[in-house]
C-alpha cells in the first residue's frame, strides 16, 4: 500500500535584489483545511484516479479509488476513539530518495482512510436491473449503460475503460443470463443468480472468519439461552388402594410420607444449537451486511423474499426455528423473573408494614410507661375510686344561671 495526502499550501517565493539581506524564514502557514490521508493500493496503475460515483446503496455521489488493473475501491476509515482523541505527525525520511524539503506537521484529526476493494457486480446491480422498454431480451452491455440518461460521467469512464472491460463482463455475467452473438455477450439481469453470488460471497467471509466483534453480537449474543430454574416434582400416584392403607396412619405419618414421595431441586437449564445452526446464522448475519451496505431497499426485499422461497439456495429454516426457541425461553425466563420480583416486592412491603406497626405499638408503650413514671401515688390512687354518679368538678366552675325578672 502506498500513502497519498492532499497538497499542502505553499508560498510563492518574492524576488529579492542584491543589496537586500535575507530575512528570516517565515512560519509555516496556518493550516486551514485539514488533511486527509489515504491508503491506497501499492500496485495501482499510473492512470488510477480518485472518482465520484453513484453509492450502490443510496445512489449518491461519494468518493472512490478506481485504478484499471484491480477496480473500484471504497474508503475505510480508521479514526482514534471519540473518548480518546489523538493527533498524527508527518514527517519526511531525509534518508528516502523520494524524500522532499516539505516540512513535517501535525494532523490534529488521527484518521486515515484506507482503501478497501468493492465489488464492480454491485455498481451493475442498478443498471442491469433497472426497467428497460426490452425487458426480458438479451442485451449487449453497451446498450445497457447507454440507455441510462442520468449515469454520472465518471462511473461511465469506469465502464467504458478499455483495460476494466474484460472484468466488468465477468462479473455481469456472474448476475446474468447471457448468450454468445458472434464475439460479443448479450445479457438478461437474473435475481437467483445474484442471491447465489451473493450466498457465495457469504459462504468466504466465513470460511476466513468474521471479525471478533459482529460474532460476538450477532452469533454468540444471538444464540445465548438463560439459565432457568426449573422445579421439578416427582409425586407418586396414590389410589383409592392407597388410601385405604392409609386410613390408619396418624397425620405426622401422612405428612413424612407425602415429603418422602415429593423431590423439589433447582436444575439451572440452557440449551444448545443443533450442529450447522451457528454457520447458518454466521452467512446470514454477512448477506445481512451486504444486503445493508451494497443493495437497494427494494432489491434487498427481493433478496428476502428469494430466500424465504422453497427454492432458495440456502436453507435457513433449522437456523429459524432455533432461534424462535430461543425467543420462546428468553420471554419465559423475563416473566419468571419478572413474577418473582413482584412476589418479592410483596414480601418486602408485608414485611416493612409489620415494622411499621410493631415500631408504633412500642412507642405507644413507652409513651404510657413514661407518663405513669411521671405520675405521684395520690394521682394513680384517685384514679382507682369509683366516680359513678358524682358531678365533674367543671360544673361546679360553670355560668352561674339566669335570675328570673321582677
Amino acid at each position: 500500500m502506498r500513502t497519498r495526502r492532499s497538497a499542502a499550501p505553499s508560498e510563492q517565493p518574492q524576488p529579492q535584489s542584491d543589496s537586500e539581506q535575507t530575512p528570516a524564514p517565515a512560519p509555516a502557514p496556518t493550516q486551514t483545511t485539514p488533511l486527509k490521508t489515504f491508503i491506497l493500493p501499492s500496485s495501482a496503475s499510473a492512470d488510477a484516479r480518485f472518482v465520484t460515483l453513484p453509492n450502490p446503496r443510496t445512489t449518491s455521489p461519494t468518493r472512490y479509488f478506481f485504478s484499471p488493473n484491480l477496480g473500484v475501491y471504497e474508503f475505510t476509515v480508521v479514526a482514534s476513539p471519540p473518548h480518546a482523541p489523538r493527533s498524527t505527525l508527518f514527517a519526511p525520511n531525509p534518508d528516502s530518495p523520494t524524500s522532499t524539503s516539505r516540512q513535517a506537521h501535525i494532523s490534529k484529526k488521527a484518521e486515515l482512510l484506507v482503501a478497501t476493494p468493492i465489488d464492480i457486480l454491485f455498481f451493475l446491480v442498478p443498471l442491469l436491473s433497472a426497467p428497460q422498454k426490452t425487458k426480458g431480451l438479451f442485451q449487449p452491455l453497451d446498450d445497457i449503460i447507454d440507455s441510462q440518461d442520468e449515469l454520472l460521467p465518471h462511473l461511465r469512464h469506469v465502464l467504458y475503460d478499455e483495460t476494466f472491460r474484460a472484468i466488468l463482463h465477468d462479473r455481469a455475467a456472474a448476475i446474468c443470463d447471457f448468450v454468445e452473438a458472434g464475439d460479443e455477450k448479450m445479457f438478461r439481469f437474473n435475481e437467483t443468480k445474484l442471491l447465489t453470488e451473493l450466498v457465495a460471497k457469504a459462504d468466504r467471509m466465513v470460511s476466513m472468519g468474521l471479525p471478533p466483534s459482529l460474532e460476538e453480537r450477532f452469533v454468540k449474543q444471538a444464540l445465548a439461552t438463560p439459565l432457568m430454574a426449573v422445579k421439578r416434582e416427582n409425586v407418586a400416584a396414590v389410589g383409592e388402594n392407597k388410601e385405604n392403607e392409609d386410613e390408619g396412619e396418624t397425620e405426622q405419618e401422612k405428612t413424612s410420607a407425602d415429603e418422602s414421595t415429593t423431590t423439589k431441586e433447582q436444575v439451572p437449564e440452557g440449551l444448545s444449537a443443533p450442529d450447522g445452526v451457528a454457520d447458518l446464522l454466521r452467512i446470514s448475519t454477512a448477506l445481512a451486511f451486504m444486503k445493508e451496505c451494497y443493495l437497494s431497499k427494494e432489491m434487498s426485499g427481493r433478496m428476502d423474499e428469494l430466500l424465504a422461497a422453497p427454492e432458495t439456495p440456502r436453507d435457513f429454516k433449522p437456523m429459524r426455528d432455533h432461534l424462535e426457541v430461543v425467543a420462546k425461553l428468553r420471554a419465559e425466563a423475563l416473566a419468571s423473573r419478572s413474577l418473582g420480583d413482584f412476589t418479592r416486592k410483596r414480601s418486602a412491603e408485608d414485611q416493612e408494614a409489620a415494622e411499621s406497626r410493631a415500631e408504633k405499638k412500642r412507642r405507644q408503650e413507652e409513651e404510657e410507661k413514661k407518663k405513669k413514671a411521671g405520675e405521684s401515688r395520690g394521682v394513680r390512687d384517685l384514679k382507682k375510686v369509683n366516680t359513678t354518679g358524682m358531678k365533674k368538678m367543671s360544673d361546679f366552675f360553670g355560668k352561674s344561671a339566669a335570675k328570673k325578672k321582677t
